[in-house]
This record gives structure tokens, sequence and C-alpha cells, in this order.
């Protein structure tokens, strides 16, 4: 019983990063109709710069300009290398090609940078634990359920409570139609880019804590793990992500908790389990668990 409350628990810390990285997925989709491929490489960006400013502004001073840089640089790209003066949803598809490469001069820079390091991002938590009840928890675990809660309420009120994220929620819908209403789509999605940056950046630092060994060049492609939650959950559906994202790590949790009686699906299984999640919802529901069909017109 204790084995499974601490995959529990740390199937919910998971979860809880991987919202992060999801709901940067979803923004980005919902302001501009990209797939952006290239959020594996911003989230190591980010957790890079902490890692190597950490001594010298500590840790709170290094995670904020991991986090603000991440962000800068995720709206740079979207302003200089995916779209030139009014954003077009016709080419979308074209400028999700632009990530793939994005994320390949990203990650060639980093990798080369990184080595084969592991690299400490100095946070608080370091390898202490804590008992809850009968199960022991790092710590570095309860920190990521408690600051991921705090940033995806934030997101949510930004969504909910602010002129931006009414802005988003009508792109969402309609392109074309939120542009004919007055909506300034240009400095919507730049917000996105960069709001997804921020939270790539973030969910890094505890990609790479404790019982991680740390930040590594393969670190960004955990990210990837993400991507199916946005996408079951309905990559237009911020609630879709969070649960999508909640279910990808218990799933992804209990079956490394249970590797011994699963040893007959691979030693590897652990690793695609995501995927396995995504196809199956997808078989039930091929919009997603939050999606919707859309209308036609014919």
């Amino acid at each position: 019983m204790t084995g499974l409350l601490d995959d529990l628990l740390g199937g919910l810390a998971l979860g809880a990063v991987y919202a992060l990285v999801a709901l940067g997925f979803v923004v980005i989709f919902k302001a501009s109709g990209v797939l952006n491929f290239a959020h594996g490489s911003l989230l190591l960006l980010g957790g890079y710069l902490t890692a190597v400013l950490h001594d010298d502004i500590g840790f709170a001073g290094a995670l904020a300009v991991g986090v603000l840089a991440t962000a800068l640089l995720a709206g740079v790209i979207d302003r200089l290398l995916l779209r030139r003066g009014d954003p077009d949803p016709h080419t979308a598809h074209v400028q999700t090609i632009v990530t793939i490469g994005v994320d390949i001069v990203l990650l060639t820079d980093l990798s080369r940078r990184i080595g084969g390091d592991l690299l400490v991002l100095g946070d608080p938590w370091g390898d202490a634990v804590t008992r809850v009840g009968p199960v022991t928890v790092a710590d570095s675990r309860l920190a990521a359920i408690a600051v991921s809660a705090g940033a995806i309420a934030v997101v949510f009120g930004l969504f909910r409570y602010t002129r931006w994220g009414l802005s988003l929620r009508a792109a969402g819908e309609d392109l074309e139609a939120a542009a004919l209403m007055g909506v300034r789509l240009s400095r919507v999605r730049t917000l996105a880019w960069c709001l997804a940056g921020a939270l790539a950046a973030l969910a890094a630092v505890f990609l790479a804590a404790f019982p991680a060994p740390g930040l590594e060049r393969t670190t960004g492609q955990i990210a990837l793990k993400a991507f199916p939650a946005a996408i079951l959950g309905g990559m237009a559906s911020p609630a879709g992500a969070l649960a999508g994202s909640l279910l990808i790590g218990l799933t992804e949790a209990l079956v490394a908790g249970h590797q011994s009686e699963l040893r007959l699906l691979g030693e590897g299984f652990g690793d695609v389990v995501p995927y396995a999640v995504m196809v199956l919802v997808l078989l039930v529901r091929p919009t997603g668990l939050f999606g919707t069909k859309g209308a036609a017109r014919v």
C-alpha cells in the first residue's frame, strides 16, 4: 500500500510539471495554430541558464533570469522567424515546420555546451525528504506540486479574467473572426509564446531536481512526454492539458513502480507509455478528452 501511495504522489508531482509544459503547447496553438516542436529546447535553455548562473546570483536570481530569458527568446522566435507583419492562420503548418529547425539549432548548441555533464540547478530542496503519513517523499516533489499548482492557477486566471485571455479564447475559436472583431493577433500570439517559454523554463527546474540526477542534454526530450498530454486533452483546451498531464504522469509513475510485473511489455515500456495512453484515448475520443468537433460549412 505504501508503494502505491508513493507512486501516486510521484505521479501527481510529475503530472503537475508536465502540465506546465502542456499548457505551453496549448496557448501557442490557441493563439496561432502552430505546434511548437522547439518547446523541449526552450525548456533545456531555461534549465541551463539556471544551472550556470546560480553560483553567482543565487537560485532565485538564476531562475528569474532563466525564465525571463527563455520567455524573451520564445517571443523573438515568433516575431522574427515565424512571421512578419500580420499573422496568417493559413501558414500555421509552415510555421510548425520552422519550429523543428529552431529546435535543431538550439538543441545542437546547448548539447555542445552541456556535453556529457550533469548540471546542478542549485535548488533549495536538494535531496531532502519529508514523511507524509506512511510515505517518504522528496521535498522537490512537494515543491513541484505546490509551485506548479500556483503557476497553473495564475495561467488560468489570465485566461479567465484578463483582456489578453479573452482575446486568446477568441483566437482559439476562429483566428479570422477574431481579427475582424479587432483582436490584435500579433500581440496575443507573442504574449502566448512568451508565457509558454516561461512555463517551460520553470518546468526544467523540477525535471532536473532530485530524484533526477541533474540537468543533462537529454532533459529537453522529457518535454515531448507532455505533448501527448496536450493532444489527448484536446490541443485547444487548457483544462484538457491539465487533465491529460495528470493522467500521463500518474500512468508513467505506476508503470515505473511496477516495471517487474510488466516485464513482458519490454524494459523501455515506461518511456513509451505516454504515447500508448494517447493512442488509446484517441481511439475512443478522436478530438481528445476535452476536444469538441468543429463545424464545417458545406
